[in-house]
């Protein structure tokens, strides 16, 4: 069963909705293929029809859902095209928010402190939602110090969360820490006002993606 909090009223139900959907592909509750029964999500999540299908076509604009025609709608699984696609742009951003983020003002720089509190708290624990949780608090600081609004706007993350739900099948514990290694070593660099170091932590944690992605089985992407 699908644990979703009930959601009311009608000011920015649609929003609500995608949300809940995000949260439950982060959370494992849904994961890329699913298919979305449209009777079962009014009921659980106590909104019209009309609602639904409308943050549906949102998170279909987002590439979250996919809707067709005679199918309805799934959870959208990515190719391996798509991911290669995502990585490139979203290494960039990442890039200019860490090279921002090493620019700024040593106060504004110390609130990366919380992404490293976090990843010491993933060592304790290594389940997967908790690798999600440093994952989020890592790229929030990171917008925080970067202090540019449009970064959090433009960057895919809601598209690398799919990114990262549809590989956990295949990801192992030891792939999942360096990961998280490096959001740790970016950071360091954030801290330490070092601009170089921030870019070069940044293009060694995509490089590791990149290799982690050419080493999953073609099972793990949708066909191209």
């Amino acid at each position: 069963m699908i644990a979703i909090p009930a959601l009311g009223g009608s000011v920015g139900t649609t929003e609500k909705v995608a949300e809940a959907i995000r949260s439950g592909i982060r959370t494992g509750q849904f994961v890329p293929g699913q298919h979305l029964v449209e009777a079962e999500l009014t009921l659980r999540l106590q909104i019209s029809r009309s609602s639904l299908r409308e943050a549906l076509r949102h998170l279909s604009g987002d590439g979250i859902v996919a809707i067709h025609r005679y199918r309805g709608a799934h959870i959208h699984r990515l190719s391996r095209k798509e991911v290669r696609d995502l990585l490139e742009v979203l290494e960039q951003l990442v890039r200019l928010a860490a090279r921002r983020g090493a620019g700024s003002t040593r106060e504004k720089r110390d609130l990366m402190d919380a992404a490293l509190e976090a990843a010491r708290r993933h060592d304790e624990d290594g389940g997967h939602h908790l690798y999600l949780s440093v994952r989020q608090a890592f790229y929030d600081a990171l917008f925080e110090v970067a202090d540019n609004q449009e970064l959090p706007r433009v960057t895919p993350l809601r598209r690398a969360d799919l990114f990262r739900a549809q590989i956990r099948p295949y990801q192992t514990r030891e792939q999942q820490e360096a990961h998280t290694q490096g959001y740790r070593l970016i950071a360091q660099a954030v801290i330490g006002g070092d601009v170089a170091a921030a870019e070069a932590a940044v293009g060694a944690l995509f490089a590791q993606t990149y290799a982690m992605v050419e080493t999953l089985p073609d099972i793990a992407f949708e066909m191209e």
